[in-house]
């Protein structure tokens, strides 16, 4: 049994999209309550720290429309089905970003919102990298622009919150702890 294990009774699908599901759970909880959990369940993403020769990140502005503004992030996107991570990382710097790598690495995996959502992200750092001579196109409804940026300037993005989200508050203290 795993440590406040609380075992599912009975589960209802509310909604299947194109990139989520949401379902209902009855759970039975540790002290033999009981309760209900709303779960987002996700195919998982990737993202990538893609590090210039210079020692700056490649990030992306694009348009989040959850949060209704745009947002400066690290290349990142969803799983395709049948797809291994490293694959879905080296499509994703290509498609937002122009660029390949020559060397790939994993870094790590985590969870994105564990109170209600089984989305993972498996983090990869990118060296080696180059313009690639014909970019894969981005998602057909995905708009973004490409910048480069230092340490100094990632920090005083997220500052601003202009860099508002994990991944990119991550992969910049990454970076800077690098250089130490």
């Amino acid at each position: 049994m795993k440590k406040f294990e609380e075992k599912t009774i009975h589960s209802e699908a509310i909604f299947t999209g194109k990139v989520i599901s949401l379902k209902v759970d009855d759970v039975m909880l540790p002290n033999g309550e009981k309760s209900k959990r709303e779960i987002v369940n996700h195919p998982g993403a990737v993202a990538v720290i893609a590090v210039t020769t210079d020692n700056r990140l490649v990030v992306v502005e694009q348009y989040r429309k959850a949060l209704e503004r745009s947002m400066i992030e690290i290349p990142a996107g969803k799983l395709e089905p049948g797809e291994l991570p490293e694959a879905t990382a080296a499509r994703e710097l290509e498609e937002e970003t122009g660029y390949g790598c020559n060397e790939l690495t994993y870094l790590q995996t985590f969870a994105t919102s564990p109170g209600f959502a089984d989305e993972v992200i498996h983090l990869f750092v990118a060296r080696g990298l180059y313009k690639v001579d014909s970019r894969a196109p981005l998602d057909e409804d995905e708009f973004v622009e490409l910048m480069e940026i230092t340490v100094e300037e990632g920090e005083q993005l997220i500052a601003e919150q202009k860099i508002y989200d994990a991944k990119t508050a991550f992969a910049v203290l990454w970076l800077k702890m690098q250089a130490v």
